[in-house]
C-alpha cells in the first residue's frame, strides 16, 4: 500500500487530532501553572497561617489560587460567608 492509496480524510484527522492533542497539553500546562502561581499569591498574603479556619478563609484561599496572576495586578478577592446557626 503506497502513501497515495491513503485517502487524503486520514491524514486530515490525523492532523486534526495532533492538533487537539498539543492543544490540550498546552491547555492543561497553562492551567497548572495558574493554579501554582495562585497558591503563591496565597502563601504571600499568609492565608495558610490561619489557626482559626472557616468558611470565609477557606472561600478566600481557593478565590485566589482560582484568580491566579490576576491577584499580581491588583485583584484581591475576599469571600464572606455566614453559616446558619442552629435553632435552639
Amino acid at each position: 500500500m503506497l502513501v497515495s492509496d491513503i485517502p487524503q480524510t486520514a491524514f486530515t484527522v490525523s492532523r486534526h487530532s495532533d492538533f487537539l492533542e498539543a492543544t490540550m497539553r498546552i491547555g492543561s500546562g497553562v492551567l497548572i501553572v495558574w493554579l501554582i502561581i495562585g497558591a503563591i499569591a496565597a502563601g504571600q498574603r499568609h492565608y495558610y497561617n490561619s489557626s482559626d479556619p472557616n468558611c470565609a478563609k477557606l472561600g478566600t484561599i481557593v478565590a485566589t489560587i482560582a484568580a491566579g496572576p490576576l491577584n499580581y495586578i491588583g485583584v484581591n478577592p475576599k469571600i464572606s460567608c455566614k453559616t446558619p446557626q442552629p435553632s435552639k
